[in-house]
């Protein structure tokens, strides 16, 4: 999602893709069943033991998505290999880290990488950018979160998961980073503020799809982005779906 590819006006640089064809409507759609759920199951009533397990849930599905095999109640107690504990150590700190994500996203970015790398890669790699394009895409990205924009926040949520996996900046844990980013602008833009939809779980639910998506994203051009936009609505059904709110 580069700004100078994508960006209708330096005021707004999602609002392009947010307009793609069927984007619009396709999204309302999604964002209203969320809202739907959410509501009618009470997310004004939720605790700290729904938003916990939304990111126990999490994490047990973005370490799936890194070829773990651990299930959650191995995970809940500290079990499983190292992939699974990285996810887990990010989904504890993660929701510690929205403060330093509205004010330094790229600062953010490091800390995630560094907590869910840590154990898999050299110290000297931990939350250090290394790719030079990756870095610049990453700095571009940071920019363009600081604008305002009339794109909806899971649009944005979805274009920021797939840049930060495309960028490429780290060694390693890419798409990892890029997931949990995602969580964090649905709190940022207060599509889920509480955290209890579990957007990993989502993409989980279709991993073939999912890779597909974002290899077509990757590809940089509009109908790659259209195609990205479209399977991560799917993905944020399924994301409200795995709540632990929604199954109440």
């Amino acid at each position: 999602m580069r700004a100078n590819r994508y960006a209708s006006s330096v005021f707004d640089p999602f609002i392009s893709a947010a307009r793609l064809e069927g984007i619009p409507s396709t999204y309302a759609g999604t964002r209203d069943g969320i809202d739907a759920v959410l509501r009618d199951r009470g997310l004004r009533r939720s605790t700290p033991a729904d938003t916990a397990r939304s990111l126990l849930l999490g994490a047990a599905a973005t370490a799936s998505l890194e070829g773990s095999t651990v299930d959650v109640e191995t995970l809940a107690i500290g079990g499983g290999d190292a992939i699974a504990r990285g996810a887990l150590r990010l989904s504890t700190e993660l929701l510690g880290l929205l403060p330093i994500w509205n004010r330094s996203p790229v600062q953010a970015l490091a800390r995630m990488h560094a907590l869910a790398a840590a154990g898999s890669v050299a110290d000297d790699d931990l939350g250090r950018p290394v790719d030079a394009d990756g870095v610049a895409r990453l700095t571009d990205l940071a920019r363009m979160l600081g604008q305002p924009t009339e794109a909806p926040g899971l649009v944005v949520a979805a274009l920021v998961h797939a840049e930060i996996t495309a960028a490429g900046a780290f060694t390693t844990h890419n798409a990892v980073v890029g997931r949990a980013a995602e969580r964090l602008v649905l709190m940022a833009k207060g599509v889920d503020p509480a955290s209890v939809l579990v957007p990993e779980a989502g993409h989980a639910a279709e991993p073939d799809g999912y890779r597909s998506a974002l290899l077509a994203y990757a590809g940089g051009e509009p109908a790659g982005v259209h195609q990205w936009l479209m399977y991560a609505s799917q993905a944020f059904t399924r994301a409200t779906e795995a709540s632990p709110v929604g199954a109440r």
